[in-house]
């Protein structure tokens, strides 16, 4: 409830948000998931800006590495898995792994599923497809561990205070998504 002036009034019970009492996306009586939304979109912007002018030589795109990461963390996992825990459309799922195993970063591995179908597949990373997602990650540690570098002290024991947050705020996120 708001006052005259805009302000929160007290509220009693265990949703009251105040100093002592945070709501679902307030903190100190601020909005916090809007800013964090256009935080985290900012991030990852200027992470892959970053990533680009820090090694253009890689010459994939964000969505085939996040692809490839998706098969390093799933060894053996079929198309049609990777289409629904990537969000994508099975078509565009099987035109990014057609361009990957085309460029050698991808093995299809034919055999049978649990229900003996022999003709799934499933997907493991070739040594090509394995070194371009730790060279990928290897970029973005080193942009974060510079920018880190840049700050004062206090945010970077900040943003360490912070990660296990933000590793919860994570599988949160991950878990509307299933």
């Amino acid at each position: 409830m708001r006052t005259t002036e805009g302000h929160l009034a007290p509220q009693s019970g265990p949703d009251r948000v105040g100093p002592d009492r945070v709501g679902p996306d307030q903190l100190r009586g601020e909005q916090i998931g809007p800013e964090l939304a256009d935080i985290v979109s900012r991030l990852r912007r200027a992470m892959r800006r970053a990533a680009r002018a820090a090694d253009p030589a890689l010459g994939l795109s964000v969505a085939q590495l996040e692809l490839l990461s998706c098969i390093t963390e799933h060894p053996g996992i079929r198309p049609g898995q990777l289409a629904r825990m990537l969000r994508l459309a099975p078509s565009s799922v099987a035109t990014l792994l057609g361009g990957l195993q085309s460029a050698g970063y991808v093995m299809r591995t034919p055999g049978a599923d649990s229900d003996g179908d022999r003709r799934t597949v499933s997907l493991n990373l070739s040594e090509a497809g394995a070194q371009a997602v730790s060279r990928w990650h290897r970029v973005n540690e080193d942009i974060i561990r510079v920018a880190l570098a840049e700050l004062s002290h206090r945010d970077q024991a900040t943003l360490r205070d912070a990660a296990p947050a933000l590793r919860d705020l994570t599988t949160s996120i991950d878990a509307q998504a299933d």
